[in-house]
């Protein structure tokens, strides 16, 4: 007869609230897996879990900082890019973390999203991306693939939605990937690549929403969705920005990879050079 292996300790214990476990996602979500490949990466980047802090708006993913035992800050809709952007400034040595879905990152947010992107601010950017607002009824929103059935796109979604990996790199994003929920390893590798960079950082993590977007679409349980993704994905770091585009139809690929990993100088290495360095007199300790 085998022995039941009984442990005191879970080796997240040092990084997860776990009084406030089990946590509240739909059997079959996407959004634990993420949120342990997170936990992983923070223990592993080597970098001290006080200087991390984490920020998330409205909607099932911006839940996750409450379930982190780092400082955390639950924002208003959409509006996780600005109060992240006041802690990195205010605090550079801080690694800072935006941890949101597609509609709060993209929809209501996306205008904030843009310009953090142009501006280069030095921010880590998780965006889970289940294609719907799932928390508030799987309404559609700016990635619904095209065709795709929601609650307000009963009759198909009728839109060409956003191609993130394409959208952030035209807005200068140093680092830019996309993972789905089934590539664990390399998305937590991935997330330790992000801590060790400087600039706008962007990870779009694929995901199962199965009550809100796997059911109307006939998708089948998160599992379901997970094999779909075991199907279909192709790793191709190479791969035309433009072709990135998620799709419903049945043989159509989804492109994973790091796809941008370069420099350019952040927001505020530029502030320093153009703003501080003439007010101060070249006082500043700007390059």
């Amino acid at each position: 007869m085998p022995k039941e292996a009984v442990v005191s300790t879970h080796p997240l214990d040092e990084v997860l609230r776990t009084d406030r476990l089990p946590h509240i996602w739909c059997p079959g979500c996407g959004l634990g897996t993420v949120m342990g490949a997170f936990a992983r990466a923070m223990l592993a980047s080597g970098i001290p879990l006080d200087q991390h802090v984490v920020v998330s708006g409205i909607g099932c993913t911006g839940r996750v900082p409450g379930y982190l035992k780092v400082d955390g800050f639950h924002t208003t809709h959409g509006r996780a890019i600005p109060f992240a952007t006041g802690l990195v400034i205010a605090n550079p040595e801080l690694k800072v973390t935006v941890f949101s879905g597609d509609g709060d990152l993209v929809a209501i947010g996306g205008n904030h999203l843009i310009h953090a992107a142009r501006r280069n601010i030095d921010l880590n950017v998780i965006c889970v991306n289940n294609f719907n607002y799932g928390m508030t009824g799987g309404q559609l929103g700016p990635t619904t693939p095209k065709g795709a059935i929601t609650t307000t796109s009963p009759y198909g979604f009728p839109e060409d939605p956003f191609n993130l990996p394409h959208l952030l790199a035209s807005l200068g994003a140093v680092f830019v990937a996309r993972w789905t929920t089934l590539h664990v390893r390399q998305l937590e590798e991935t997330m330790i690549r992000a801590f060790h960079k400087r600039g706008f950082r962007f990870i779009e993590v694929l995901a199962p929403c199965p009550v809100g977007f796997g059911r109307p679409n006939d998708m089948g349980e998160g599992l379901d969705e997970m094999w779909f993704y075991r199907r279909q994905a192709d790793y191709d770091p190479q791969a035309a920005l433009e072709m990135l585009e998620v799709s419903m139809h049945k043989d159509s690929k989804v492109i994973c990879g790091v796809f941008v990993d370069t420099e350019r100088p952040t927001y505020m290495d530029n502030y320093h050079k153009y703003v501080l360095s003439k007010v101060m007199g070249g006082k500043s300790g700007a390059a």
